[in-house]
């Protein structure tokens, strides 16, 4: 995580790339650069089911305000995001293959707004616990809100928090 390699972020961006029917991620942060961003983009444009459940109650505002600016764009290449209420963090990857654990977006690749410390993840394939995690994530998806692309269901009415992002988001890659 020391070496300036993007690890973490090149595994989601390999990962979006290698799938063909879904990629599912629960994660409490949506912090993205242009070329995660892109590869969400894509892998939902080319009929990849891409499907993110983020954090309707933050933990942290502004990394919450941040990532509401990235959700028009997502939604209309029609990619999924649902938000639920309690706090989460673990995360997940697509059908053939699932990306478990804590691959924090820090050292390892990517924006974290939070302090960096080290994490790890799990990338399994083919293995017998995919259904059951599978099978957690659509759990996790009933008990969550559909995001619509429209301004009202992003933020709520959230006038403050809008403003916040939009400011975050310009000067976000300066930082």
């Amino acid at each position: 995580p020391l070496d300036g390699e993007r690890v973490g972020e090149m595994v989601y961006i390999d990962l979006l790339n290698r799938a063909r029917h879904s990629v599912h991620i629960i994660t409490p942060y949506l912090i993205l650069d242009g070329e995660l961003e892109t590869a969400l983009r894509f892998a939902a444009e080319r009929g990849v089911d891409v499907h993110l459940i983020l954090p309707g109650k933050p933990d942290k505002a502004f990394a919450y305000a941040l990532a509401k600016t990235h959700y028009l764009p997502l939604l209309s290449s029609g990619v999924k995001i649902s938000e639920w209420t309690p706090r989460l963090h673990p995360r997940q990857g697509d059908d053939h293959g699932r990306a478990g654990g804590r691959c924090g977006h820090h050292q390892s690749g990517l924006p974290q707004p939070v302090p960096p410390f080290f994490e790890d993840a799990v990338w399994m394939r083919g293995v017998d616990c995919l259904p059951r995690i599978e099978a957690d994530f659509q759990d996790t998806l009933a008990q969550c809100r559909t995001v619509e692309p429209t301004r009202q269901s992003i933020w709520q009415g959230k006038k403050l928090l809008h403003l916040v992002g939009i400011v975050l988001k310009f000067i976000a890659p300066l930082i």
